[in-house]
């Protein structure tokens, strides 16, 4: 009988070909793999640590990893769109040959969600996980050794004092943060290289607009993508916004 990982993450390669892609084939089991590993890691920490909201491995799963990949697809997009190419995989072909890495910063990333789960996807992407509280960066460093990610780095500092990455990333992700307000909207937005994406982990599309009313006078445009997560009956959006 298939685990619940095993199950979400057949959901997620038959639901788009862009995941299918990556994490489908030849890749699935090394990706279930990786993913097992970095369960045990939070189920070992969580507790002195705090790292996510619940004991139960269905919903860690569920609530966690698979709501970090649900999207995947979304993003593989958005990044082939910055890099030129018509897919995602011809834009991972040309870092394997030498072209720069796509750049990735996972703001306020906790536990590592989304930006573990998304590296282990995007292996040629480079990710940087920010992260101010200590121990938590600490918990970062220790699952990277452990998975053996070498495209991770981890950047123990708070987000407006991370000043190295200004103007680098073609994508900012950030999952249960703060809700943006146009101070905080600006400093995430200095983290883009030019072209690049803020991309919000999302609920409920009443919820999105409440919180882009006040900022659409000052971003390029939104748009609110549904990504259902596989075995979650709840609404969840991929808020994807342009620097003005």
């Amino acid at each position: 009988m298939e685990s619940v990982l095993e199950t979400g993450l057949s959901q997620l390669i038959e639901r788009d070909s862009a995941i299918a892609e990556l994490i489908g084939g030849g890749r699935r089991q090394a990706v279930l793999d990786l993913l097992s590993k970095y369960i045990a890691e939070i189920e070992r920490f969580n507790p002195a640590y705090g790292l996510v909201g619940t004991n139960d491995r269905q919903e860690l799963v569920i609530r966690h990893i698979l709501d970090s990949l649900a999207p995947l697809g979304i993003i593989c997009r958005l990044l082939a769109a910055n890099a030129c190419t018509p897919t995602v995989g011809n834009a991972l072909q040309q870092a394997a040959i030498g072209a720069s890495p796509l750049q990735i910063a996972d703001v306020g990333s906790g536990a590592g969600l989304p930006g573990i789960p998304l590296a282990i996807a995007l292996p040629h992407c480079k990710f940087t996980l920010i992260e101010r509280m200590g121990r938590r960066a600490n918990f970062l460093r220790n699952t990277q050794a452990v998975l053996g990610l070498g495209n991770i780095s981890v950047e123990e500092s708070e987000m407006e004092k991370f000043r190295a990455g200004q103007g680098r990333f073609q994508l900012v992700t950030y999952r249960a943060f703060r809700p943006l307000e146009p101070k905080l909207f600006k400093k995430l937005f200095r983290l883009c290289a030019e072209g690049g994406t803020l991309a919000a982990y999302k609920g409920r599309r009443e919820k999105i607009e409440e919180e882009m009313a006040s900022l659409e006078k000052i971003c390029g445009g939104w748009e609110a993508i549904p990504c259902p997560v596989p075995l979650l009956n709840e609404e969840r959006h991929l808020l994807v916004i342009k620097p003005a």
